[in-house]
């Protein structure tokens, strides 16, 4: 795939004079600008793992100023763990690696806003944790979850940035199921392999400066992605041998026989999606469009896609919740009406853009998006509420 993607964030507010004195080369970019670094501080991006890999992409992602970064890893910093994950300290042996990780970004740029999950990825959760962020990035290391991690991003339509090491080596590549021509991992390697038969960096070692190598071209991509800029390597797997100082390129392709994952997010930026089946609205059109509803003159039927956590600090008016889950496993569908004007809203509009696919492909006919989400709905009409 050699087109540019579209970008995955709504800019967020003009940069204040301190945010202009430190992303300033960024500034300096064409291809990340003013509205780009925007789209970064406004971005929420998922690092699953705070070991080899996830350390410097969670470095390089934290420096870039994205706003919201999410840290997932039940483990605890060892001292053999110190030769190659560089978010960690001496002094941070036998603590959670993701309070380690947290107090090492929030010094490095208090723009961030830091969560963990000291939480192993399962089945069970996996869908509520990725559902809350724009992009995921995987520096997980073993294949049960790189292939969890897979699935659950299929099925909720998130691209997401995967690496992996090994002795002096490293592959970096995108995967994204829901635009077209877009590849996941199955795509690469199939089905998994059997436990045991493919030696971990326990076994067979890991130079460090590789996990390096690698984690920084991950965040590298997921600049790439929230901004919208640069070719992404959707579609081609990069491929590191640190001892030949070579990088050389696979090309990928969907397989034909692969399921599509449903509901897929459809191509097209957050802020540009504008389908006839489902237009978007401005916050001052969903404005205007409550005030006919609460006078009797429109049948709306408003409903926040988030999780419970996250509309615990308000919502719109009259919304009913019924997060994204059920919107992937079409439990969502038996409550709607599809005689009625259907209005869907989250954060960003990234994740009620994905459930209005669905309402659309069941048959509501008339189904809206705010476009920009609940913080442009905060910005342009109602200061008063909080989004986290």
């Amino acid at each position: 795939m050699t087109r540019t993607l579209p970008p995955l964030v709504t800019p967020g507010p003009p940069l204040t004079l301190e945010q202009v004195d430190r992303y300033a080369r960024h500034l300096a970019l064409a291809q990340v600008g003013d509205v780009g670094q925007r789209r970064l501080l406004a971005a929420r991006v998922l690092v699953l793992g705070a070991g080899g890999l996830g350390s410097p992409a969670l470095l390089y992602l934290a420096a870039a100023g994205v706003g919201t970064i999410g840290v997932v890893d039940d483990d605890v910093v060892e001292a053999s763990n110190l030769q190659r994950q560089v978010v960690h300290g001496a002094d941070d042996v036998g603590r959670r690696k993701v309070d380690s990780a947290a107090d090492r970004l929030r010094g490095l740029n208090p723009d961030v806003t830091v969560r963990t999950h000291p939480v192993r990825l399962t089945a069970e959760n996996a869908e509520e944790l990725l559902g809350g962020y724009d992009l995921v990035v995987d520096g997980t290391d073993n294949f049960a979850t790189r292939y969890l991690v897979n699935d659950t991003c299929a099925r909720l339509g998130l691209p997401w940035v995967w690496g992996s090491v090994l002795r002096g080596h490293a592959q970096v590549s995108v995967f994204w199921a829901g635009v077209e021509g877009g590849v996941d991992l199955r795509d690469v390697f199939g089905e998994p392999p059997a436990p045991g038969t493919v030696p971990s960096c326990a076994q067979d070692g890991v130079l460090g400066a590789v996990c390096a190598a690698a984690g920084s071209a991950m965040a590298v991509e997921a600049v790439k992605l929230v901004c919208g800029t640069g070719r992404a390597l959707l579609g081609r797997v990069a491929v590191l041998d640190a001892f030949d100082a070579t990088w050389r390129e696979v090309p990928v392709r969907p397989r034909t026989d692969r399921p599509v994952a449903a509901p897929a997010r459809a191509a097209g930026s957050v802020d540009t999606v504008t389908t006839p089946d489902a237009p978007d609205l401005t916050p001052a059109d969903l404005r205007d469009l409550l005030a006919a509803r609460d006078a009797g003159t429109a049948d709306v039927d408003v409903v926040d896609v988030r999780e419970p956590g996250e509309t615990a600090a308000g919502t719109l008016p009259g919304a009913r919740l019924v997060p994204l889950g059920a919107w992937a496993d079409g439990s969502a569908l038996a409550g709607l009406d599809p005689d009625r004007t259907l209005v869907l809203v989250c954060r960003s509009g990234m994740r009620s853009a994905r459930a209005a696919a669905v309402a659309r492909a069941a048959g509501v006919r008339d189904v809206r998006n705010l476009d920009g989400g609940l913080v442009a709905w905060a910005r342009e009409v109602d200061p008063a509420l909080v989004v986290p």
